[in-house]
């Protein structure tokens, strides 16, 4: 068994975000991931597609659909109910973690109040 680090890295955390708004095929979720992040995750395809097994693996996505497009196979992966607690717990772990910072500057300086 494979212990898990209870932190989620960028890149899960932007995949399983790309799959918020319903199934994507791969290429989908490398540009949804990138858009949303603002850049700093570009995934390379194979790097994508080890994280898809992993996450398929764990029970966080599940193969939606396949289908063929111009000959090639296209897959879909959707988030499970376990992806999708997974992925608001993260989000609400940051969140809660950037406030311990946020709640300390002021607006107009910048800067961490006394």
């Amino acid at each position: 068994m494979v212990k898990r680090s209870p932190v989620m890295s960028e890149p899960t955390y932007f995949v399983l975000a790309a799959l918020l708004d319903g199934p994507s095929h791969g290429y989908g979720i490398i540009k949804r991931a990138e858009e949303q992040s603002g850049g700093r995750v570009r995934l390379a395809v194979g790097t994508l597609y080890g994280a898809l097994d992993r996450l398929a693996g764990d029970g966080l996505i599940a193969v939606d659909r396949e289908e063929t497009v111009q000959g090639r196979p296209r897959r879909y992966y959707r988030l499970t109910e376990d992806g999708r607690s997974a992925v608001i717990r993260e989000a609400a772990r940051m969140e809660q973690a950037a406030r311990v910072v946020t709640g300390r500057i002021t607006p107009a300086m910048g800067t961490a109040q006394a």
